[in-house]
């Protein structure tokens, strides 16, 4: 910076000033930088609940692919084909309207889990709680407990240190890997997918999508773990939403907890609260949260902190539920369990079960009432009527009858509709097991039946071996 005032006029050169930064200036960061969580091991009622969740989903997901049934494998979604098998039933893309139905159903179950007792699904049976815990067992396993894995961290390099780390990321991939080899076994049959690893042919797409989903697993549990739930996830943006005073939330009890610090034997009675501070919610927290600091939206609702608590209060001699499911209001106004109970058939609770029983009835009606036969009817417009011998005038059609169950079908096809109405071609088809058979037909009625217009005709499809599956469907027929 130039001092101009004693440079002008008397010859002598200006003076540079220089300006030293401050000393205690300091560089703010936009973004948290994230402090590595160890979750400490805990055991407890809740504990045991998350690990059977996490038996319960992994033994549907790893195994599922595995069940045979009819011939072939359980649960088999055919790109290539356009076929969609679960058990016994076989789906097309026209049956899209079931997936919509299911999937109204998993949102108004959330909506209802998550006013009734809030993130229930994210603690228990989310994709990425589920992996992360099984990678933090894993973790567990090879380097230790929460001390001996801080400790191995802040080590020095050294070979031993190599050799754990190793351990743990073979058996992550090992678990990922397996994890989109499952994934793509639900797309192209297991076995025959275990066949083509095993001769080195395993197709681009195949190659491309186990890679890719068992990366994401790799990264989502075992290198991200909590930031997801912080900050990807948008479940935790928009739950606020949907609480109210009444939702069942994990709470810690000021009024019991507070003053907290350490108890001590010459402590006057009466002094603190039943908290001792001894920080062990805060460390078997897998999001690194304090529960103390009342409901954050990165708490996960997982429980741990309850069963650690509880442990605690166990051994100071203090009654457990310091940390508790609870509403706002039940913390305010200090009710008890029945209050609680009785509070939670309130009309939002109410509308939610009813609509949600009503969606359940009409998609399980709907599947047991679904006909395993189906025909479309398309006329054919590059010629719309013709005269033929015998003064009959003619309309061809190109008809799709689909077999939606997995045995064969023996079909007798007719048409009405008209007076003299005839069928010109097959009147028996027989249908292969989850197939569907494209034929034209031709149908033919006298000149003098109709007038020129349009007439409408039926098509009747009847299984001969069962004449309650019947079809009848409607077309048009085109008189000049």
């Amino acid at each position: 910076m130039s001092d101009t005032n004693g440079g002008q006029g008397n010859g002598t050169s200006p003076k540079v000033v220089e300006i030293q930064p401050l000393k205690d200036a300091r560089t703010e960061s936009l973004y948290e930088i994230r402090q590595k969580v160890y979750p400490r091991a805990v055991s407890g009622y809740f504990a045991n609940w998350r690990w059977a969740l996490v038996w319960i989903t992994q033994i549907v997901f790893y195994g599922m692919c595995w069940l045979p049934w009819n011939g072939r494998q359980a649960v088999l979604f055919e790109l290539a084909t356009r076929k969609f098998y679960i058990f016994g039933w076989v789906f097309w893309p026209q049956d899209v309207f079931y997936l919509s139905v299911l999937l109204i159903i998993c949102a108004y179950s959330l909506f209802l889990f998550t006013a009734v007792a809030g993130r229930l699904w994210c603690g228990y049976a989310c994709p990425q709680t589920v992996y992360t815990e099984i990678f933090i067992w894993v973790e567990k396993i090879i380097e230790g407990d929460r001390a001996r894995r801080m400790k191995l961290d802040a080590s020095s390099a050294s070979v031993r240190k190599f050799g754990i780390k190793f351990a743990k990321y073979a058996a992550w991939v090992a678990i990922s890997l397996w994890t989109g080899l499952t994934f793509v076994g639900y797309f192209t049959p297991v076995s025959e997918l275990l066949g083509n690893i095993a001769r080195f042919r395993l197709s681009g797409w195949e190659t491309f999508w186990v890679v890719f989903y068992g990366g994401f697993t790799y990264l989502m549990a075992g290198v991200m773990r909590e930031q997801v739930c912080k900050y990807m996830c948008p479940y935790a943006r928009f739950q606020g939403v949907m609480f109210d005073p009444d939702t069942l939330v994990i709470t810690y009890d000021q009024l019991r907890g507070e003053p907290r610090g350490a108890h001590r034997k010459n402590a006057e009675a009466g002094k603190l609260g039943d908290c001792v501070d001894c920080g062990i919610c805060v460390q078997v927290c897998p999001t690194g949260i304090d529960i103390r600091n009342g409901l954050q939206y990165e708490c996960i609702g997982c429980s741990a902190c309850i069963d650690a608590c509880d442990q605690v209060m166990d051994k100071v001699g203090s009654p457990r539920g310091l940390i508790r499911y609870s509403t706002e209001n039940a913390v305010q106004k200090q009710w008890k369990r029945e209050d609680i109970l009785r509070h939670i058939l309130r009309p939002r609770i109410l509308i939610y079960t009813a609509v949600l029983c009503a969606i359940c009835v009409a998609f399980v009606w709907a599947l047991a009432t679904r006909q395993p036969l189906r025909m479309d009817v398309i006329k054919d417009r590059s010629v719309l009527v013709r005269e033929v011998e015998g003064g009959l005038l003619e309309n061809v059609y190109v008809l799709k009858v689909m077999n939606m169950a997995e045995k064969p079908r023996a079909l007798r096809l007719s048409v009405s509709g008209l007076d003299g109405i005839t069928l010109d071609g097959p009147t028996q088809i027989e249908v292969n097991p989850a197939e569907n058979k494209t034929l034209t037909v031709r149908v033919r009625v006298p000149m003098d039946t109709a007038g020129k217009g349009t007439h409408k005709v039926y098509f009747d499809v009847v299984a001969v071996d069962d004449a309650n599956l019947q079809l009848h469907e409607k077309a048009v027929f085109l008189v000049r």
